[in-house]
């Protein structure tokens, strides 16, 4: 009944599709890319004839604090381009010649920093585009945009590209200029305009503006309000160069634990090759991953696992089409975190190698995208670790005004027989199809999806389906979920933290915006979620119920009051903090117990900045307290400190156990140029029994070519000693073809 029930709602949501997603969002602004002969030179000034002569796209409105009235400090834009170029020049008023720049760090954070970006929606598709930032300091960031930029979860900012870029900052004013090769980004052939809208960070002021006007229920970066850059002639291809980016690393390490040494002398590879018009062919041999920055250590008390986020650049392109599918909470087919590591015979999660690899993705036509994968990792008889072929086909077909429905095959198989091997662990497959719905006037999202999976001796049932849709305005945020993940659902290569399940939530906004005084906004939130357990009776397992006020105000700064109430039935014993031979709260039991919260944040581009969160209440059968911190202090911009503490103090009757949990995390940055930077992080956590420090220094020595020198060291804390240490020197260097 269950399934039939999803089956139905999903069916009536794809029925009145058409109603709400019919015809693109109506374009209100556009200008001209002039065409010409002679490239400017790229320093930052606006001397060339060029931008006395191309047309100005300006008459910026405000999107923070108000989205109703003209920005108070005016943008100017302009755009040219030749058949292998395109330019952009940018005029961005500022009176008070205050510039905010938190570091001189390629790709930083655009909260902390004035900057103006740019998207460029380059096959008019309203789903995926090209972002582009440039600061007053002429620092560059550039990112994926893709689900049609309707969160910011939709960014993904670990691309990278070439591209050139600088500034020059004047008494009142700022100007920049950005060169982007149309080899570093994909386009439809002979496109004569490409959807385009230009947005502003002023920091200083507090303001934030934008080229077209949008409601702040959006993000800056949503792809469903555009204007349009047009061009003089018809672009043409879209040529790639064919890119090899080989390294070298050496490694020097040591284990104490297994009291070895090591040092070795690695190489490998990446090719991207571009593949048409609008596909990436990307190849890989022996991939190597350690100048990737650390994960950040967290505090789990609960009883399911943390998704992470993919750092490494194999993973990145495109990379949407593989792990945008599904549920993020419940169930998603594809993680490519799962790639490249694997559990040991002592179930201890360890790295397996990855010995090659290659993916086609990207645009067929302007209505079809195409993803391919397949990679190979490596076999470790001495941990028990069987080698794996991972391979997923994905097509993408958009639909109505920017809607899209996948489709997908995933298989996870090994090659031959290994002893140690469990006959469930041969292969596990998984084929579905994902409805994501984003209508025209930017008011309904949703995603319907069915997925099936298959494995050895196993083919009945192993459904996993959910029907999710919601309504966004200006004022109101009104959302509805539910997800069925079958006992027997797997996806060994994806984010599935429980199974058996069949789930329900809602989540309602209202906001509230004051015309005067310091208070930009006010918003009410309550979000409620019900597991139930199909396999016995349909038992009510989880109730998480939160409410919350929250308060704006124009400085930038916030504040929120909240209360959650939770109801957990465990269906086995449990011990949330995790105590070696503790004793666990016992099964079978259903436990009630509620919580408030006071969360503030700063305005995140002062000097000093913080935020701070604190939590109050019950926890199964005792109480628990916790504190959530960061505090940070720039010297603008060469140097960025910050230190985060978090605190929790969970206190059960005997004889179940009691903890305080501390998770230290302070880290430095420094800039020392544009190309040269220097980031060392500690993260200190008595709940892991480890303090880890990681320490690296990048030398950016041309476009994609990287020298990264890596130092890491792991020590225990509970009883003082060394785990592990290491020291990396990797080079990376891009050669164009």
């Amino acid at each position: 009944m269950i399934r039939q029930w999803l089956f139905y709602i999903g069916g009536i949501a794809l029925s009145m599709t058409p109603f709400f997603g019919q015809a693109q969002q109506t374009v209100n602004k556009e200008f001209l890319a002039k065409k010409i002969s002679t490239a400017p030179t790229i320093d930052g000034v606006l001397d060339e004839e060029v931008w006395k002569e191309a047309q100005v796209l300006t008459d910026f409105s405000q999107y923070f604090p108000s989205d109703s009235q003209p920005a108070e400090h005016q943008t100017y834009i302009q755009a040219a381009y030749t058949d292998t170029h395109l330019y952009i020049a940018i005029k961005a008023d500022n009176p008070d010649n205050n510039f905010i720049a938190s570091s001189l760090k390629r790709d930083f954070f655009g909260t902390q920093n004035d900057n103006v970006s740019f998207l460029i929606d380059t096959f008019n598709d309203g789903t995926n585009a090209f972002q582009f930032s440039i600061s007053p300091y002429g620092v560059r960031r550039e990112a994926l945009i893709f689900n049609g930029g309707n969160g910011r979860e939709s960014f993904n900012r670990t691309w990278d590209t070439k591209w050139k870029g600088e500034s020059k900052i004047y008494d009142t004013y700022f100007t920049a200029e950005m060169e982007i090769p149309f080899s570093s980004i994909k386009f439809k052939e002979n496109s004569t305009y490409w959807r385009f809208r230009a947005y502003r960070f002023n920091i200083a002021t507090n303001e934030q503006s934008v080229s077209n006007r949008i409601p702040q229920n959006l993000i800056q970066a949503d792809l469903g309000i555009m204007g349009k850059l047009n061009f003089e002639t018809p672009l043409g291809k879209s040529k790639t160069p064919i890119n090899l980016i080989p390294y070298i690393n050496t490694l020097a390490e040591k284990d104490f634990i297994e009291d070895t040494q090591n040092s070795s002398f690695k190489y490998g590879g990446d090719a991207k090759i571009a593949i048409g018009s609008g596909l990436n062919l990307d190849l890989t041999l022996n991939p190597d991953f350690s100048n990737v920055e650390v994960d950040r250590v967290f505090t789990n008390l609960s009883r399911f696992e943390f998704r992470l986020p993919e750092r490494r650049q194999f993973f990145i392109d495109n990379g949407d089409l593989f792990g945008n599918l599904g549920s993020g909470r419940d169930d998603t087919p594809f993680f490519s975190r799962r790639i490249g590591l694997a559990y040991d015979k002592d179930d201890n999660v360890i790295e397996n190698r990855i010995i090659t690899g290659a993916r086609l993705s990207g645009k067929i036509n302007e209505d079809w995208r195409l993803g391919f994968l397949s990679i190979q990792t490596a076999e470790d008889p001495e941990n028990e670790i069987a080698s794996f072929n991972n391979t997923m086909l994905v097509l993408q077909k958009k639909v109505f005004a920017r809607s899209n429905i996948n489709l997908f095959a995933l298989n996870r198989q090994t090659l031959k027989d290994y002893d140690y091997l469990d006959r469930s662990q041969q292969y596990n497959r998984v084929f579905g199809m994902d409805y994501q719905l984003a209508s025209a006037d930017t008011k309904w999202q949703g995603n319907f999806y069915l997925h099936k999976s298959l494995q050895p001796d196993d083919y009945q049932g192993n459904f996993s389906t959910r029907a999710q849709l919601s309504y966004n305005t200006r004022e109101w945020r009104i959302s509805n979920d539910f997800v069925y993940v079958d006992k027997e659902y797997r996806s060994d290569l994806g984010f599935v933290p429980r199974t058996g399940i069949f789930k329900n939530g809602n989540y309602i906004t209202r906001s509230f915006y004051p015309k005067t005084g310091s208070i930009q906004k006010y918003q009410l939130q309550t979000f409620h979620s019900r597991y139930w357990q199909p396999d016995l009776d349909n038992l009510l397992t989880d109730r998480f119920l939160r409410s919350s006020f929250e308060t704006t105000f124009r400085s930038s700064s916030r504040i929120e009051i909240g209360w959650e109430y939770n109801y957990t039935y465990l269906t086995s014993a449990f011990d949330p903090t995790r105590t070696t031979d503790g004793t666990p709260l016992p099964a079978d039991v259903g436990y009630h117990y509620n919580k408030a919260r006071l969360e503030y944040e700063s305005n995140q581009g002062k000097t000093l900045f913080g935020q701070f969160e604190l939590e109050a209440g019950s926890f199964y059968t005792g109480d628990s307290y916790s504190l959530q911190g960061r505090l940070g202090f720039r010297f603008q911009p060469w140097v960025e400190l910050n230190f985060g503490v978090n605190y929790d103090a969970i206190r059960l009757p005997e004889p179940y156990e009691s903890a305080d949990i501390w998770l230290l995390s302070p880290r430095t940055d420094v800039t020392f140029t544009k190309s040269l930077f220097w980031t060392t992080i500690f993260q200190y956590s008595n709940q892991r029994d480890n303090l880890g420090i990681n320490s690296r220094i990048q030398w950016r020595f041309a476009p994609l070519s990287d020298l990264y020198l890596v130092y890491n060291d792991n020590y225990y804390v509970n009883a003082f000693a060394p785990k592990y240490r290491s020291i990396n020197l990797k080079i990376t260097y891009r050669f164009g073809i």
